[in-house]
């Protein structure tokens, strides 16, 4: 099952769920136009982002391809999360196997792949521990919550007297943390 959260007229209304059933929904979808994928994402989406107005259907390394068929080249990279390109046959491989085997575990439970997974990250680059993200922005967030942490600890800042300086123009995340210091007027 997959948990939603949407945003209902009156509100955002949470616990909407999805069972494994309701994937068949999206797997026969006719093929839609840029201008019809852009469309629907204006009516039924959440506007918490300015999007570029291309439309990806297709992709494999630096080649991106839209629903008519004109040829780009993403050298955004979904802002370096895939900068080893699109559809890496190692990685699609890897995906496919771990999906097969468990989908997602919850860091509520311990997951037989990860303290492996940790060992060799942490030796490999040299640091005593790591802390595995689903995206920048869970970054961003506990290096606040280090830095504040460090500063009360380490150089004895008064208590709620930490300042976290950023520079203009940058960009985070969606999270509030991260909004509140871009100057993305979206």
């Amino acid at each position: 099952m997959m948990l939603l959260s949407c945003v209902a007229r009156g509100g955002l209304r949470s616990g909407t769920f999805l069972s494994r059933g309701s994937a068949a929904l999206f797997s026969g979808l006719p093929e839609l136009s840029s201008q019809e994928c852009i469309k629907l994402e204006t009516q039924y989406g959440a506007h918490n982002y300015s999007c570029l107005p291309v439309v990806f259907s297709k992709a494999e390394g630096v080649h991106v391809w839209d629903p008519e068929g004109k040829h780009y080249y993403d050298f955004l990279s979904a802002y370096s999360a895939v900068n080893q390109g699109h559809c890496h046959p190692k990685i699609v491989k890897a995906l496919t196997d771990q999906a097969q085997r468990l989908c997602l575990s919850s860091r509520a439970f311990h997951a037989d792949r990860l303290g492996p997974f940790e060992k060799f990250i942490t030796e490999f680059f040299g640091y005593d521990m790591v802390l595995p993200m689903n995206s920048g922005v869970e970054a961003v967030e506990t290096a606040f919550k280090l830095a504040r942490k460090w500063a009360y600890k380490k150089k004895h800042v008064p208590e709620n007297q930490a300042i976290i300086l950023h520079c203009a123009g940058s960009f985070h995340g969606r999270s509030m943390t991260a909004v509140t210091m871009s100057t993305d007027p979206a």
